[in-house]
């Protein structure tokens, strides 16, 4: 199993190019169901959990041809036959398959996903959604069966908290009921707005996404398409993060600093500088870290899957911050590692009593979950020593080449095979 060894004290200065978006990409690849006609994807990430969802659309009949700069899907001959549960279990994303498969065929048997262990991720909303569009589903020894009599109709999905996923279910589904969907208290993520820009190209008339109402007129007449992918906003949260604790620079391109306002502003009151280039944008530090009070929240709030990485941050700022978590329950996995390096943390419920200052010092450390992975890494980046991180597979899971990219601005890492 590979390891990551860090030599922390390095200050990062250089480009780092920031991939296509994986929580755009997922979904895009489920969608390519819906039709008969290719679908090309670019700016794919090349992470496991892409890979694994491509394998999923293979094991449903879809022909998949991966290059350098291109994915193409042919779901022309697909068949909603029954995927093994050690199969999804890996990731939770394969739940996206179910609205897909039951606009195209009228019934869909997926297995209930698994993924990082990071706090209940129910699919009731996703359950509700299909229903709303006249879908019967149910539970049955682990697989979500839904059917319907004749096809989905259109409707109003009210979605009782702005699930992303359960949006992206919903959009995909409404696409071939008949008349019209409107889904109410929708998910604002940019990933939503991109799946229905990759909708769009495919044939699907699609309104509002991006906002809390999106319209979906059914019946899509499907065509052969193309959709380039957005560049992955945590990737570029997490890199910013990474030119902040080291004192360093770093600009990102292929990077949008408009889908990152709330990082940006918080990212500055800690005493970054930010500014926009001609290829994305750069952030340095040269001053002091300062404390932030922190509180996650569905976008165009302080993204979850970034709530890891600024408590790294905030452990080298003198005083103390504030963390609190409201997406995820089980979202403070890497705590006790990161005190291990040194970290003064306390937990009060969801909340986070970091108390900052003190020296961080190399030391063994395990990764839990993909975005609590990451911060061990940002956080031996400024540790004093060696920092040996296990279990580094949940990186792979959504960061292209990290090691690669850290190592061409000047960090001391090593990845270490087997």
């Amino acid at each position: 199993m590979d390891r990551l060894r860090i030599i922390g004290g390095q200050r990062l200065q250089g480009t780092v190019t920031v991939s296509g978006a994986k929580n755009a990409a997922l979904p895009q690849i489920a969608a390519a169901l819906l039709s008969p006609h290719p679908l090309e994807l670019t700016n794919l990430p090349v992470v496991s959990d892409v890979d694994n969802m491509l394998g999923v659309a293979q094991l449903y009949g879809a022909q998949v041809e991966r290059l350098a700069h291109s994915t193409t899907i042919d779901a022309g001959e697909i068949v909603p036959r029954d995927v093994s549960y050690d199969t999804v279990r890996r990731m939770r994303a394969t739940v996206l398959f179910l609205g897909p498969l039951l606009a195209r065929f009228g019934k869909a048997r997926v297995s209930l996903p698994g993924g990082c262990a990071i706090g209940a991720r129910p699919v009731d909303m996703h359950i509700k959604a299909l229903a709303a569009l006249g879908a019967e589903v149910a539970i049955e020894n682990g697989v979500i069966v839904a059917s319907t009599a004749g096809g989905l109709a259109g409707g109003r999905v009210v979605l009782g908290s702005p699930s992303v996923g359960a949006t992206q279910t919903a959009m995909m589904a409404a696409t071939a009921a008949a008349g019209e969907c409107e889904i109410v208290n929708a998910a604002r993520e940019p990933e939503v707005a991109d799946l229905a820009a990759c909708l769009t190209a495919m044939g699907a008339r699609i309104e509002g996404a991006g906002t809390h109402r999106i319209l979906i007129e059914g019946r899509t007449q499907w065509q052969p398409a193309r959709h380039h992918g957005i560049p992955d906003r945590i990737e570029a949260g997490t890199y910013a993060v990474a030119a902040a604790i080291t004192g360093g620079q770093l600009e990102l391109t292929n990077a949008r600093m408009e889908n990152l306002a709330a990082v940006i502003q918080v990212l500055e009151a800690m005493g970054a500088s930010i500014w926009p280039s001609n290829r994305g944008f750069v952030v340095s530090r040269e001053g002091p870290l300062r404390t932030a009070d922190i509180t996650t929240e569905p976008y165009p709030g302080f993204p979850t899957d970034l709530q890891a990485q600024f408590m790294a941050l905030a452990c080298c700022a003198d005083g103390t911050s504030l963390i609190r978590e409201t997406i995820f329950e089980n979202r403070f996995m890497h705590v006790p590692e990161l005190m291990r390096l040194g970290a003064n943390i306390t937990l009060q419920g969801t909340t986070a009593v970091v108390r900052g200052g003190v020296p961080l010092k190399g030391a063994q450390v395990m990764a839990t979950d993909l975005r609590a992975s990451v911060s061990l890494v940002l956080a031996a980046l400024a540790a004093e020593g060696e920092t040996v991180i296990n279990r580094v597979y949940h990186l792979d899971r959504g960061y292209e080449q990290l090691d690669r990219k850290l190592a061409q601005c000047g960090a001391d890492i090593e990845r270490m095979r087997g």
